[in-house]
């Protein structure tokens, strides 16, 4: 039995199909852990989906920020972006039924000794707070008036995380940290400007995993969102968007027996597009 975590598929099939034949996949004897950002972009969002689901259990998904916004756009939440790419998903005859199984999805997993996000973790969590802020918007978006949590689901405050927080406060700092973060303070004040490298972090501002002091520190953490991330030689740290959609790879990391030890697998894509909005 082989264990794999794939990054940011991002409606890249071909890629994903590719990236099974290689990894020699058997829905019967393997597992996969996807970390978010299954769809839009690429130009087979539906072709996924529905692979995905065919897997039958074998394949375990996390929400990404753009699997959120295609819920919200079919909900009338938000209107589709220009460069949007899930319209085969809003016009399939079993749209509802891809719908309702991606919001079933998971927001963070703890699975074989791995933490997997798919943005960040905020450096005042733990792994038993990082699952219970993930179990708290699951149930949420779970519930039968989910749609009320996308009206409320869209903005940048509070950046701070607070035990007191309460209501749409609360799950918006949840939301953006799982699916959105990628620089905050020492202190755990998110910053969403900026999507350029680790490097390139605005004065201040740090990746969110070499906060010092960060209590998610002891376990590896594995994370996608974070295409122009870069080379990150940090022990525990494990980022998988390797801009897929944009021309780079579509990568896998193969669990190990050692703790904290992978094996990674890729193949480019030649589905590439422009970076812009949305990355």
């Amino acid at each position: 039995m082989a264990l794999y975590m794939i990054g940011d598929v991002q409606g890249c099939d071909e890629p994903l199909g590719r990236l099974l034949d290689e990894l020699d996949f058997s829905a019967s004897r393997d597992t996969l852990y996807l970390l978010g950002d299954l769809v839009n972009r690429g130009p087979a969002s539906l072709k996924v989906l529905r692979r995905l689901i065919a897997l039958d259990g074998s394949a375990h998904s996390l929400l990404g920020n753009h699997d959120l916004h295609l819920l919200a756009a079919a909900h009338g939440v938000r209107k589709p972006h220009r460069g949007d790419t899930v319209g085969d998903i809003l016009t399939a005859p079993d749209c509802d039924a891809l719908l309702d199984w991606l919001r079933q999805c998971p927001m963070a997993l703890f699975e074989h000794g791995w933490l997997m996000v798919h943005a960040g973790v905020l450096p005042q969590w733990d792994v038993a707070d990082t699952m219970a802020r993930a179990r708290e918007l699951q149930s949420t978006l779970r519930s039968p008036d989910w749609t009320a949590f996308l009206q409320q689901m869209y903005g940048n405050e509070p950046a701070l995380w607070s035990d007191s927080l309460k209501g749409s406060d609360r799950l918006r700092v949840v939301v953006n940290a799982f699916t959105r973060l990628r620089f905050c303070t020492a202190q755990g004040v998110m910053e969403f400007a900026s999507t350029e490298g680790a490097d390139a972090a605005p004065p201040g501002f740090m990746p969110w995993f070499d906060v010092p002091g960060r209590r998610t520190a002891d376990v590896p953490v594995a994370f996608g969102h974070w295409s122009t991330l870069g080379e990150v030689k940090r022990e525990g740290v494990l980022p998988l968007d390797t801009g897929c959609v944009w021309g780079g790879c579509l990568t896998a990391a193969r669990i190990l027996s050692a703790p904290g030890e992978v094996e990674r697998i890729g193949v480019r894509c030649d589905q590439a597009r422009k970076p812009g909005k949305g990355l």
